[in-house]
């Protein structure tokens, strides 16, 4: 009984002990969230609050790739942490990159027993050359008749099918693998960084550069244009055994800092794994090339046989338009924002479709992308045309059209009038106002190589011959029209053109 008296007692006493801990506990809260501790920008900095990540696809760090591509060169162990990888090549040597079958079981088995295409690429890291690109491949060009830019080691590569080369494509290869093989290739890099700096004094900064690879599966029609995968590093290409020298001079420098420092940097490893990119869009240029009519034999050459009249005039090129359009799909409106160097958005607008991106205001793209990028992405998305600051007009000069005006001249003396024959200019558009920048342009009218052009001249008082310079040009008054004449210069198949 006395037992059972003392039960309360034992309850109260539990029960007083439960209340002191808890109101112990509340008071620690309290103190930790007092005004001097707590901090609305702290809670928002944790994970579950970053809104940075929430471009990038889901669980990207565990997502497995049906492919992967290593490229057995060693990292720079000169890259800090976070930033993308960095590998040395030497220039025309032979590197190998293993292409991998990642797929689970049941994954893809629409390709299995089945070839698959892959794309090579050597692109520009920078967006300011990618924006030029076309432009700096065809300088290489003529600075290097003959070579290319990439190539194929063929002899050492295994388990490719049908390698090909573009000729018109210099920084191109491309072969079909059997993903159940084992499959390398050797690829071999032949331009170096520093050929497409802007300053050359020696001892300047090259510029990087990016392997692509696109990989495709076949279609219904059999073309290999269902993408598949994409995978690209960045890398920077020495002259022979100078990337050797550039990893040893990298590796010294990190070790000759402090612990503490070298906690910021990436270790170097032996291969280069090649992380997932957007697939490379499709490009189509104008073939600047010496066209199959052209004939170094003769004193001149023309746009188009007759008298520039309309109708034996070629047919001028399409304009090249790249407006985005309401029918765009999403796949193609990423291509169109990779072309107008919007790269860094495509993430953003991966669902969207032509009509979706059309229907954004200005104030909708500058909130996305900011005040710089998103006012260059409106006037994109209008298809707002820049005005160019000097236009002329050009009309050729042959010798059926001497003729003509001769026979005018004496008409007009016997008659009294002419026949007013109706001659076909062409417009020339500047915007850099050089002698460099209208050699091209004219170049590009004749479908020959500016290299073919020696001198550029204008006839002046008296028939003289005054050379084009970038100050006469900037004189010229706006649509000012020229008839071109031509001239075979000392050096084979090469002419000075006279604007009269």
């Amino acid at each position: 009984m006395a037992w059972a008296l003392k039960l309360p007692l034992a309850d109260e006493v539990i029960e007083s002990g439960l209340v002191q801990d808890f109101d112990a506990s509340l008071s620690g809260i309290g103190q930790e969230l007092g005004a001097g501790a707590y901090s609305m920008s702290d809670v928002l900095a944790l994970p579950i609050f970053k809104q940075e990540e929430s471009s990038l696809p889901p669980d990207n760090e565990n997502k497995i790739l049906p492919f992967q591509y290593v490229l057995c060169a060693a990292t720079s162990p000169a890259v800090k942490l976070h930033d993308e990888t960095l590998t040395y090549l030497n220039q025309g040597q032979s590197y190998e990159i293993r292409m991998l079958d990642n797929r689970k079981l049941g994954e893809l088995p629409e390709i299995n027993g089945k070839l698959v295409k892959s794309i090579f690429r050597v692109v520009f890291h920078d967006r300011r050359l990618q924006y030029t690109e076309h432009q700096q491949l065809e300088g290489w060009r003529w600075n290097r008749p003959g070579d290319r830019i990439l190539d194929i080691d063929i002899p050492m590569s295994v388990g490719i099918i049908d390698p090909r080369a573009n000729p018109t494509q210099l920084n191109t290869v491309e072969f079909l693998w059997d993903p159940a093989k084992r499959t390398s290739v050797f690829i071999q890099v032949h331009c170096i960084s520093t050929e497409f700096t802007m300053r050359k004094h020696g001892g300047e900064k090259g510029v990087p550069f990016r392997v692509q690879i696109d990989t495709f599966k076949e279609n219904e029609n059999g073309e290999y244009t269902e993408h598949l995968h994409s995978a690209s590093c960045q890398i920077k290409v020495f002259k022979p055994k100078g990337a050797d020298r550039k990893q040893k001079t990298d590796r010294e420098k990190m070790e000759k800092r402090t612990p503490h420092e070298k906690e910021k940097y990436q270790p170097s490893y032996e291969t280069t794994i090649l992380t997932e990119c957007s697939p490379w869009p499709e490009i189509t240029y104008v073939n600047n090339s010496p066209s199959p009519g052209f004939n170094s034999s003769h004193s001149s050459f023309s746009l188009g046989e007759g008298n520039g009249s309309p109708n034996h005039q070629p047919e001028p090129p399409p304009p090249v338009t790249d407006n985005l359009l309401p029918t765009t799909t999403p796949q193609e409106a990423q291509q169109w924002l990779h072309r107008n160097r919007f790269s860094t958005f495509t993430r953003l607008f991966t669902n969207f479709s032509g009509a979706d991106l059309l229907k954004l205001t200005r104030d909708d793209v500058i909130q996305i992308c900011g005040p710089a990028d998103g006012i260059r992405l409106f006037n994109a998305l209008k298809g707002r045309m820049v005005r160019p600051r000097l236009t002329i007009y050009v009309c050729q000069e042959s010798l059926q059209l001497r003729e003509q005006q001769q026979q005018q001249q004496q008409q007009k003396r016997e008659d009294g009038d002419s026949n007013g024959t109706f001659f076909v200019y062409h417009a020339i558009y500047l915007e850099e106002l050089t002698a460099v920048e209208l050699t091209e342009k004219i170049a590009q009218l004749f479908s020959i190589s500016p290299r073919q052009i020696s001198q550029i001249y204008k006839q002046g008082p008296t028939g003289i011959h005054v050379l084009i310079s970038d100050e006469m040009i900037q004189n010229f008054q706006e649509e000012a029209c020229f008839i071109l004449d031509t001239m075979k210069a000392e050096t084979n198949d090469s002419y000075h053109i006279i604007l009269k």
